[in-house]
């Protein structure tokens, strides 16, 4: 055995070691680059074995020698200059069974993972190792790998390598259940809540810590309140609008108390504090919400664990998560709902919403876990009872084990000294005779043990196990499919399930009784899916504990001797749910990829364990696996728990080399993080060697799984206790790019409906080339394939792999027949052939490419669900608002089937061509933005000690914003100029004899800075201070960066002007050759500024350009004669040019296709730029004569509010696929508004679309600034794409200020009132400093309703909105919105046409992360007060008039009015008749 000399290198000194492994291409003749080396100590016994790939030979290193970069060497124990073994390995004995990666505060879309996978696959990798990803900018490292069933610490991932992506930055909601056990104690003498808080959480947000986990965290406190009435009268009106009805006929009302909203933190832990404040006045604050003087209110009571709201919650949150292509970031991937509650784990639910969230869940991939800090029952869990709505005696319940959720139990470590027994029930309290006799006829949870003991003394006769075996025995054999199975001899895909009961309390006669054949619903989740445990015939109370305890309900015991007719399906014993199993569906195996295989080879998790020693068993019985408990456990993200187990029957011979990590190792739970010594150890003869051969593989050969757990593999035992799963709470995982369930033939046949479409991507792409503008590299049939197939993972499917999954091409008529092989994903058999299969719930696409054809076959479900639609109704208070308010809010499960892919893959095809446009249904992903004029507001607040600072504070540089949005949009549209401007400052040019004239004559310099024409936001300027304006004006003055070479004469004809803007040098300026654009090309606004500083005889710059567009001297660069000249980044070309010259470029002649491709934008409000405007009238807009119009979209030539054009994403080159998106855009741009930009895509990558953002960020930079904004930045309660827990404040505005209580606008017309009170609203904005969005009309035109303006603040933090207050508008039937918002937020009512009050809703940027809303705290504040909240405190407090605030700004504005028409008064006098009146 050669020995090497082992040396260390560190990577990056030095060009030749820059690899992990560097060696000698002499000492190795028959190595390869590519081939996988061992690395070990020969004589250590323990010693690592480190596998490492060869990427390159170096001849700087000596004979004998091998170099590995030193951090590796260190982890590894190896030490330099040892001896070592290298030897070269076969990959495939050192192949991983799968491998966890963690990455951080970035997004990584599904189709990235898949390409991440691609690009990983046959390469070496260990723990901890950094992977770069360039062509994707994705950074990750390894977390943990798994092989031959055990722990490793470096190998090799091969195509069958099983990957999953764990986020140390994803989107967490906290739920808290605060049930009325959350105030019990537990046998340690804490309470409840102590334990949630204290412990489970505490050591939450410590591990956290310990792995710098960057989570976005939204933590709810929730809870249910009964009310003791029989009717609603019994309720006053106030309190009618929230109450639900449950099925037993009980008013609840659902509360939330949002603590903490989208919020990130370093360190979490000073956020017990607050939810220990909350605690303490929870329960009472909610239950005596509605207490109102000398009112009586039915009686409220806090609902216990299992009749809470949990799966109304989990709904909640999936309302949120499924819309995270609306609001995307770039810096978190994830999603995780984390239910906390101090039961144990068995809900009572209703079984529509059961389905609904099951399909949510499932299909939208989202994580969801239930920890429970109640001790752990002797059944399985978590366990839900069905409402059972038919009252009969005989009727029987149902239950299901949902697979979906995963479960932790948290126990504290705390040690009573006498004793080391650990409880699995709660003791129930004792109650005497007169507190039973009170409530007979109701189902009191917590007496379940206490009626007489004669009253059940005949029971104890009773054999209860033979009754059990009896009633839960199995189905015969041939039936056990049942389940899955459809009845065919109806029309309907509903079984006709008949179930017997029996009478309890008719001792003597003990036949049994048939209930009316209980047809159950199509929806039910265990006829199609067959997922979940059915539980007929168990009683009807909560805990199963109960079951026999009592006879006093006499639906309670079940008691029968007599020999049992077997009901149409098994019934599920919760006490042993591995009787029944049930036909795997394609939700079972959703999220099995992200578990490692154990050494027995079924797939493990390690949260769950056994404290029962492994031991041989005898033939027949099951063996009982001991599974490590680890606090590395290996969940995720989801629902699902893991297990071992195999169909009864099968029994390993070997079974006593099955020697699992032993008790001792499993007790000792090692904290994530540390080093794992344990698994560094070299695999010996691995476990599975000594495993029989036909160790089961379960996908394959199994079609049936257990109900209970993630994975049906794994038979549920009372000795299994579950611990806490870290791994899935800290980092959890994404859903897996890969599943392994695909229907067998027969199935495919009987309940599926197939049908194909076939793509020609190269005929498609010919045909577009030809009647398309402008010509882009089309995609190549392969690469359509690839897209076809990412977009498909993009939206939530899986690709479907597995060794002996059966080839889909013999079933029903596909397309063609490929060789049987086919079924190992992706096959290549040739390059040219490909085949995918991908599933989502019950739809499957096979996506074939043969040559240059391209077929999708779909499956779908012959008989689909009924859509299900809940409308749920619930109060929440949110952080700053002052009551919990009414929201409602809607779950409806989605139609997949629905999804028109084939218009998807078109779209791709045509690379974006806009006869394929993206539609709302596609989901696309979408980043919006506003561009706000940079002010460093916070400063000047600080200093103010009031925020209604502006516009006194504020400079007015509209000229340097301008310039700045001109580079912006030039960036954004990659071109570049031929000649660069000259930078501002080196303009030696500028100081001429007309720069001292203006300083020489104040009065002209006012004069020629005249405000935003039309807009509604008057800047006031004090018009004294001279040197300030003049200032203003000799920074205005001629600022365009172009050299001035000549001055116009008053009478030079339009041909001299022309021939000088055409001059290379010192003309305009064009724009560098660009596909699509003309030679010669400008913009507008280039020429109104070039103009300006070379007239100056007042004659109008766009006159003079129109009258060269109508002389035919310039034209639109679209080629089109009919488009009149506007100012603003909208393009213009020279006609007359050589159209030899090489450099000629003739225009587009399509005016459509020259929108798409080039963004353009008209300038509004800005014309004083380049032609000096009287000054306009200083009177605020409320007190005008004819007010100005509330938006451009008013009086703009444009009547659209955005436009949309194609844009090219990856201008890096980085990306190795073709990149595109869309931009879509506000049609003008007025100083004083917000300008929105809103990037659209589908095929491309997040890291690729962040890096394009960020660059356009760091261009718009100087004076204005780019901030994110949500879809919907006021979040009213139901509106359809609404969060359900945000909401906007209500800020009422006083309108009782004036003495005498005179109503405001009295001396103006009625009709006109509603809009002055707007405008008043809207200039208290503006005071503020809030700029104005323009918006797009909700409504279709003809419904009069209410104006409605939103605005943001110039900070980007936060968003108002104002609404018409009066009822002079008549709403027919007011939609929901409208109704609501009368309700919610102008007091309680449902009556649209009731005077409301006036006033502001105002909303929080949700989109800008909270550190750096963090960092914007006023220094001199006592208390560190943030910005954002002072605002809302001053705003709150000038709306409501504090120290008359109003009212000063009110006599202000009359003040300025009154000097306005003494002013004009004058001048008309003087028959000065410049000033234009308004």
């Amino acid at each position: 055995m050669k020995l090497y000399k082992l040396n260390t290198h560190t990577r990056g000194c030095n060009k030749s070691y820059d690899a992990d492994l560097v060696m000698n291409l002499k000492d190795h003749p028959n190595a390869n680059v590519g081939d996988v080396v061992e690395i070990y100590v020969p004589d250590d016994e323990n010693g690592t074995h480190l596998l490492l790939q060869i990427t390159e030979f170096s001849g700087s290193c000596g004979r004998d020698v091998i170099s590995i970069e030193s951090g590796i060497a260190i982890a590894f124990k190896l030490r330099p200059y040892s001896n070592v073994v290298m030897r070269i390995v076969n990959p495939a004995d050192v192949a991983l069974d799968s491998i966890e990666i963690t990455f951080k505060d970035q997004y990584m879309g599904r189709s990235e993972m898949w390409r991440l996978k691609t690009y990983l696959t046959d390469t070496c990798v260990y723990v901890n190792k950094k992977i770069d990803y360039n062509d994707m900018q994705i950074r990750c490292q390894v977390y943990e790998m798994w092989s031959q069933g055990e722990r490793v610490a470096s190998g090799v991932i091969t195509d069958d390598t099983k990957i999953v992506f764990r986020s140390s930055t994803s989107m967490v909601y906290l739920f808290l259940q605060m049930s009325s056990e959350m105030w019990d104690f537990d046998i340690h003498g804490d309470l409840y809540f102590e334990k949630a808080v204290n412990g489970f959480l505490t050591e939450l947000f410590q591990k956290w810590k310990k792995l710098s986990c960057n989570h976005e965290v939204t933590i709810v406190l929730f809870s249910r309140t009964f009310y003791a009435a029989k009717s609603l009268d019994e309720f006053p009106e106030h309190m009618r609008d929230c109450l639900q009805l449950d099925y037993k006929g009980r008013f609840y009302e659902d509360f939330y108390r949002v603590a903490i909203q989208n919020e990130r933190n370093d360190d979490w832990c000073t956020v017990l504090g607050q939810l220990r404040k909350l605690f303490t006045s929870y329960q009472e604050t909610v239950l005596r919400y509605h207490e109102r003087q000398h009112m009586k209110i039915p009686p409220a009571t806090n609902s216990t664990a299992t009749q809470g709201n949990f799966l109304e919650v989990l709904n909640i949150s999936l309302n949120t998560f499924e819309k995270h292509y609306l609001d995307r970031t770039f810096d978190r991937t994830g999603q995780l709902s984390v239910v906390i509650t101090p039961g144990v784990g068995v809900f009572s639910v209703d079984r529509e919403l059961t389905n609904i969230t099951k399909q949510r869940i499932i299909d939208n991939g989202v994580g969801s876990d239930l920890v429970c800090v109640g001790e752990q029952p002797l059944h399985a869990v978590p366990l839900l009872k069905f409402h059972n709505k038919d009252t009969t005696l005989t009727s029987a319940d149902d239950y299901s084990l949902p697979h979906w959720i995963n479960l932790s139990f948290y126990s504290t470590n705390k040690k009573i000294a006498y004793s080391s027994f650990i409880p699995r029930i709660k003791l129930p309290l004792f109650v005497s005779d007169q507190a039973l006799n009170a409530d007979e006829g109701e189902e009191n949870e917590r007496n379940f043990l206490s009626c007489k003991q004669s009253e059940y003394k005949h029971n104890s006769l009773f054999d209860y196990d033979a009754y059990d075996e009896q009633i839960f025995q199995p189905l015969p054999a041939q039936s056990t499919c049942s389940l899955q199975r459809v009845v065919r001899a109806k029309k309907t895909s509903v079984p006709s399930l008949e179930t017997y009961a029996y009478r309890n309390n008719d001792w003597e006669n003990l036949t049994p009784t048939q209930i009316p054949a209980m047809r159950r619903k199509m929806s039910d989740p265990d006829i199609h899916h067959g997922t979940s445990a059915m539980l007929a015939a168990l009683p009807d109370t909560t805990n199963l504990s109960e079951s026999l305890a009592s006879d006093k309900n006499s639906r309670r015991t079940i008691v029968s001797i007599a020999p049992i007719v077997r009901p149409g399906r098994a019934l599920i014993n919760p006490f042993d749910p591995s009787q029944v199993t049930i036909k795997l569906t394609s939700n079972r195996r959703r999220w099995t990829h992200i578990f490692p295989k154990g050494p027995t080879g079924v797939l493990i998790q390690q949260h769950h364990y056994q404290a029962v020693p492994a031991k041989i068993v005898p033939a027949g019985q099951r063996p009982l696996q001991q599974i490590h408990n680890n606090s590395q456990s290996s969940t995720t993200n989801n629902n699902e728990t893991e297990e071992y187990g195999c169909d009864p029957g099968e029994q390993y011979d070997q079974l006593s080399t099955i020697s699992m990590l032993s008790k001792s190792v499993s007790s000792h739970s090692f904290v994530m993080g540390d080093e794992k010594i344990d698994f560094f150890k070299r695999r010996q003869n691995s476990l599975l060697n000594a495993l029989p051969a036909n160790v089961p593989n379960l996908t394959a050969t199994q079609a049936k799984s257990y109900l209970w757990g993630a994975t049906g593999e794994q038979e549920w035992t009372p000795a299994i206790t579950t611990g806490v799963d870290w791994k899935s709470l800290t980092i959890p995982a994404c859903l897996p790019i890969t599943t392994d369930y695909f229907p067998d033939k027969r199935s495919l046949h009987n309940d599926y409906v197939i049908s194909d479409y076939t793509l020609l991507p190269d005929d498609v792409n010919h045909e577009y080339a030809q009647s398309r503008a402008i010509y882009r590299k089309p995609l190549s049939t392969e690469e359509v394939c690839k897209e076809i197939v990412s977009q498909r993972l993009a939206q939530g499917f899986q690709l479907i792999v597995g060794e002996e999954r059966p080839s889909v091409t013999c079933t029903v008529g596909g397309p063609t027949a490929v060789p049987a092989t086919s079924a190992v994903l992706p096959v290549k058999p040739s390059e040219s052939n490909k085949e995918y299969l991908l599933s989502i719930g019950r739809i499957f696409h096979k996506i074939s490419l043969i040559g240059s054809v391209i077929t999708v076959t779909g499956y779908r479900p012959r008989h689909p669900y009924p859509p299900i639609n809940v409308d749920y109704r619930y109060r929440f208070h949110a952080p700053q608002h002052e009551t919990y308010e009414i929201s409602g809010v809607n779950f409806t499960t989605e139609k997949l089937e629905n999804f028109n892919w084939n218009h998807m893959d078109l779209y791709i095809c045509t690379r974006g061509d806009v006869d394929y446009p993206l539609m709302e249904s596609l989901k696309y992903w979408r980043y919006r933005m506003y561009l706000l004029p940079r002010e460093n507001i916070v400063n000047k607040i600080a200093s103010c000690q009031r925020c209604d600072i502006f516009p006194d504070v504020t400079v007015d540089n509209t000229s340097e914003q301008v310039d700045d949005f001109v580079r912006l949009i030039e960036a954004v549209s990659k071109l570049k100029r031929q000649f660069v401007r000259k930078a501002r400052q080196h303009d030696t040019p500028r100081i001429t004899e007309k720069h001292h004239n203006l300083l020489n004559s104040p009065q002209q310099s006012i004069n020629a800075r005249p405000k935003l024409d039309n807009g509604r936001i008057s800047r006031i300027f004090p018009a004294t201070d001279a040197a300030a304006a003049a200032g203003l004006a000799a920074r205005d003055d001629q600022d365009d960066g172009f050299p001035v070479d000549i001055q116009f004469s008053p009478n030079a004809t339009l041909l001299e002007i022309f021939e000088a803007m055409k001059h290379p040098v010192n003309g305009v300026g064009y724009f560098s050759q660009t596909q699509s654009l003309p030679s010669c090309t400008f913009l507008s606004y280039d020429a109104l500024m070039w103009l300006k500083t070379r007239l100056n005889n007042g004659r109008h710059p766009l006159e003079l350009l129109e009258a060269m567009r109508k002389e035919r001297m310039i034209c639109h660069a679209s080629g089109d004669w009919t488009k009149p000249v506007v100012a603003g980044f909208v393009f213009y070309y020279v006609i007359q040019q050589d159209k030899n010259a090489k450099d000629y470029a003739p225009p587009l002649n399509d005016y459509c296709a020259f929108v798409n491709e080039w963004l353009e934008i008209e300038f509004q409000g800005c014309s004083f730029l380049w032609h000096d405007e009287p000054v306009i009238t200083p009177v605020p807009n409320f007190l005008r004569d004819s007010p100005a119009p509330q938006s451009w979209t008013d009086y703009c030539s444009n009547k659209r509010v955005y436009r949309q054009s194609h844009l090219e994403i990856d201008v890096n080159q980085k990306s190795d696929r073709m990149e595109w998106g869309h931009v879509k855009h506000h049609t003008v741009l007025q100083p004083g508004f917000a300008f929105e930009i809103v990037v659209e895509w589908v095929t491309s990558s997040g890291p690729i679309v962040s890096d394009l953002i960020g660059g356009w960020m760091r261009k718009a930079n100087q004076f204005n600034f780019l901030v994110s904004v949500p879809a919907d930045p006021m979040a009213e309660p139901f509106t359809k794409k609404s969060d359900p827990l945000r909401g906007p404040i209500f800020i009422p505005l006083c309108a009782t200020f004036l003495p005498n209580g005179a109503a405001l606008f009295d001396e103006f017309p009625e009709e006109s009132r509603s809009d002055r009170m707007l405008f008043l609203q809207e200039a208290i904005l503006a005071k503020f400093g809030f700029l104005p969005c323009v918006l797009e009309k909700k409504y279709s035109i003809g419904k009069d309703l209410p104006k409605e303006y939103q605005y943001v603040h110039c900070t980007g933090n936060m968003f108002a909105l104002i609404r018409c207050a009066t009822n002079n508008y008549q709403v027919e039937s007011p939609t929901l919105q409208e109704a609501n918002f009368t309700r919610c937020v102008y007091g309680h009512t449902n009556n649209t046409n009731v005077p409301k009050k006036v006033g502001f809703l105002w909303s929080w940027n949700h989109m800008i992360p909270n550190k750096k809303w963090k960092a914007q705290t006023i220094n001199n504040s006592s208390d560190g007060e943030l910005f954002q909240l002072k605002m809302l405190k001053d705003f709150r407090e000038f709306c409501s008039n504090s120290d008359q605030r109003l009212a000063t700004f009110w006599s202000h504005c009359q003040e300025l009015k009154r000097k306005n028409q003494t002013f004009e008064f004058n001048n008309n006098n003087n028959n000065n008749d410049e000033m234009k009146i308004k």
